[in-house]
């Protein structure tokens, strides 16, 4: 079993992700139970706008559809900005629109017998916005979104403490955090014996 994790932050790296840190709770709760995990930060890569597969001219988002591609479980982490997901998020799933129209050898949408979840931080309300943004989405392309797939830290509304430099909120994130890892594994496990076959 193999997960992906994109982490849509906006920061470049090396600089230190708040989102890349929760996300790795997950991870690391995945890889506990021995699922082979990588992750990828979308920023540090030439992604093209645009809602194809391959936009050529150095683009680098074929290898990271390949990715997807090649792992039962995708994670996706974003920060919060003005209580939406990130620009990075947004650019990313309009990429992934592609994989509405590309089918495997039986005819089924790429992303069917693939779970999906989400994980969201910031300093400012709006998590269950963006989470519920970024699992329609995937939804829609196709993934199955189990019961609970998501994680969130914020300290409310108005500027404070980032994840990495506050420590309040923290128990709750990660528990929850573990609990989305083991529902996505279980649910993945489960498509795994009984895949959904293709419409028709």
């Amino acid at each position: 079993m193999k997960a992906l994790v994109i982490n849509c932050t906006l920061k470049v790296s090396p600089e230190p992700s708040n989102t890349e840190a929760l996300a790795s709770v997950v991870a690391g709760r995945l890889a506990e139970q021995g699922v082979d995990v990588s992750s990828v930060r979308a920023v540090d890569l030439k992604i093209a706008p645009g809602v194809v597969t391959d936009a050529g001219d150095g683009d680098e988002w074929p290898d990271v559809h390949e990715r997807i591609l090649d792992s039962q479980i995708l994670v996706m982490a974003s920060p919060t900005w003005l209580g939406r997901p990130s620009s990075v998020a947004q650019r990313v799933l309009e990429r992934m629109d592609a994989m509405l129209s590309e089918t495997d050898d039986q005819g089924r949408p790429v992303a069917y017998n693939r779970v999906a979840g989400v994980v969201v931080t910031g300093n400012e309300d709006g998590a269950h916005h963006v989470i519920s943004e970024i699992s329609g989405a995937l939804a829609d392309i196709g993934f199955t979104i189990p019961g609970q797939a998501w994680t969130y830290w914020h300290l409310g509304p108005g500027p404070g403490p980032d994840y990495l430099d506050e420590q309040k909120g923290r128990d709750w994130a990660h528990s929850t955090g573990r609990t989305m890892a083991d529902n996505l594994l279980g649910v993945a496990r489960a498509l795994s014996e009984r895949p959904l076959q293709a419409a028709g």
